[in-house]
Formats: C-alpha cells, sequence, structure tokens
C-alpha cells in the first residue's frame, strides 16, 4: 500500500522499502539503491535508512553522519560516523540525487564547528549540531586519526575548545 504524499511529488519508495519503514517512509527525499548488497538507501528529513530483504539494516540521524565522499568513477558513496563505527560503502549505479541530499541533510544539522590541532599533525574537530527529529542541540568531539582521547592533553583540549562552541550557541 502506497502511503499518499502531501505538497511536491517525492520519490518512488520501493514497496519493500515502504513496508520496512512503515510511517517513515513518508518523509522520504531521496531513494537509490546500493549495488554491492542490493539494500535500498532513503535518505530522509532526520534519517538515513538501508533496507534489505524486507527488514530495516541501517537507521542513523543524520547528526551520526561524519562525513560522505562519493567517487564518480567507481560510482562509490562512502560514509563515516561520528561513533566510529565502520564505514558504510554503497556503490550507486543510479545515484539520483541521494549524494546531494545526503550532503544538505549533514550540513543541515552542523550547527558551530571548529578544529582543534593537537601538535605533530594530530587534529580533532569539535561541533555542535541539531537532531533533525527534536531540534535539540548537542555536542560532539571527533577524533582524527591516529588521535585518541586518553593521549595526553586531548581530552582537555577538546573540552576547552567544545566549551567556547556550547557557549556561542547558549548551551550550558
Amino acid at each position: 500500500m502506497r502511503l499518499p504524499r502531501l505538497g511536491r511529488r517525492g520519490p518512488e519508495v520501493p514497496a519493500e522499502a515502504q513496508a520496512a519503514l512503515g510511517e517513515r517512509a513518508t518523509d522520504v527525499l531521496s531513494a537509490t539503491r546500493d549495488a554491492r548488497s542490493t539494500a535500498y538507501l532513503l535518505a530522509t528529513k532526520t534519517h538515513v535508512y538501508a533496507v534489505r530483504d524486507g527488514s530495516v539494516v541501517l537507521d542513523r540521524p543524520w547528526h551520526m553522519v561524519d562525513q560522505g565522499s562519493w567517487v564518480d568513477e567507481s560510482a562509490r558513496l562512502t560514509v563515516t560516523w561520528v561513533d566510529r563505527a565502520p564505514a558504510s560503502v554503497w556503490e550507486l549505479h543510479e545515484p539520483g540525487t541521494f549524494p546531494q541530499v545526503l550532503r544538505e541533510r549533514v550540513q543541515a544539522t552542523v550547527v558551530l564547528s571548529d578544529e582543534v590541532d593537537l601538535g605533530a599533525k594530530r587534529r580533532a574537530r569539535v561541533v555542535v549540531r541539531r537532531d533533525l527529529a527534536t531540534g535539540a542541540l548537542m555536542s560532539q568531539t571527533i577524533l582524527g586519526r591516529g588521535v585518541r582521547s586518553s593521549d595526553p592533553g586531548v581530552r582537555e583540549q577538546t573540552r576547552l575548545a567544545l566549551d567556547r562552541l556550547r557557549e556561542q550557541v547558549g548551551l550550558d
């Protein structure tokens, strides 16, 4: 059963994905399919989903996306996650608007960010982001490659930088 849409016509949501997502399928902005896993990928206003064999196998809010990287030659979209979960690598033979929507949704979550120089070519990013489902603001610390929170000075430097950002947006 196809759910009715209000306003402009959105992307065609495959029946399998529609059934798996239920009410969550009403705000789909873009849909495509991963050629490698055969999962349907759906970008909604608040989340990115993957549906395979009638089940939701990925359900992540946009504020959990660290970065997305599109390579035209291989038609691969790689998404890294703030919580350092394994990267998602999708091969999109018909990407449609999915890479663009992913970029726009992730950018919509970023309220303020700053890079922290930890010396010896080590970096971290501190970010205040918005949960697009609730509007709540949250802060995140994203450590660069090879940086651990237990390294000397990392917690202190990132905490100071994050405190500055939080103050700028009115978070205590």
